[in-house]
């Protein structure tokens, strides 16, 4: 682990150096340990792929806490501390929790499923089949709200980006860019070669958690037909 400052009001805390489920578990356990004790002057932190940035107002953090010292330090002791503190063996990764999520692949929830297949020389079949076959990790939340960043796509299914973006992309979609796939819970413009569309909400801000997923949330995709996305798209409407 290695603490850094990350500007004059932030501080970047490095758990690895490469994308892997056991450096997600590390940033988890932290962060579950820290939501129990935040430090006086703490704004937000913002968890990625292998480190979480620490944002806070430095002049709280010297009201609550020491005079003899920056503020920047002091967040730096804390979250040293902190860290020795968290037993990160605790737990076990196969006590994720598992969401399944309904997905309509091809046709108009997925026109780049053809392409996908083409590329990779499959058919469209194989394509769903291997796609919906992982349980994808969650690495992160981020782009927009409640998107999010699945690790565990297959390599023969890794696809370039689109090269002329889409400027809308129905709330819902599920696409391929490079070697990660993931879910858009909003209509936005994107570039991901979208391969099908879950008519479940991935975002509803009125309900607590907003977001279906959470960073650690193992994802397993469902393919279900035209008609059966027709039904839960009512069933959440």
């Amino acid at each position: 682990m290695k603490i850094e400052p990350f500007g004059d009001q932030a501080v970047r805390v490095i758990f690895g150096d490469k994308i892997a489920p056991s450096v997600q578990f590390q940033i988890n356990q932290f962060l579950i340990q820290f939501d129990r004790s935040p430090f006086h002057g703490f704004i937000e932190y913002v968890p990625a792929y292998t480190n979480v940035v620490f944002y806070y107002n430095p002049f709280d953090v010297i009201q609550g806490g020491r005079k003899d010292c920056s503020a920047q330090r002091q967040v730096m002791d804390y979250l040293e501390a902190l860290f020795k503190r968290v037993d990160r063996n605790s737990g076990n990764e196969g006590k994720r929790r598992v969401i399944h999520i309904p997905v309509c692949y091809g046709g108009i929830f997925g026109p780049d499923l053809h392409e996908v297949a083409a590329l990779h020389h499959l058919t469209r079949d194989e394509v769903i089949a291997k796609h919906s076959s992982p349980d994808y990790l969650v690495y992160m939340l981020g782009f927009a709200p409640g998107f999010p960043f699945l690790g565990g796509l297959p390599e023969e299914l890794a696809t370039p980006r689109r090269a002329t973006p889409r400027l809308k992309i129905a709330a819902g979609s599920v696409g391929i860019a490079g070697k990660q796939t993931g879910a858009y819970p909003l209509e936005s413009p994107g570039g991901w070669q979208i391969i099908g569309r879950t008519p479940i909400p991935l975002f509803t801000p009125k309900v607590n958690p907003p977001t279906l997923l959470t960073a650690g949330d193992l994802v397993k995709f469902d393919p279900i037909t035209e008609a059966e996305y027709v039904r839960l798209k009512e069933e959440h409407s």
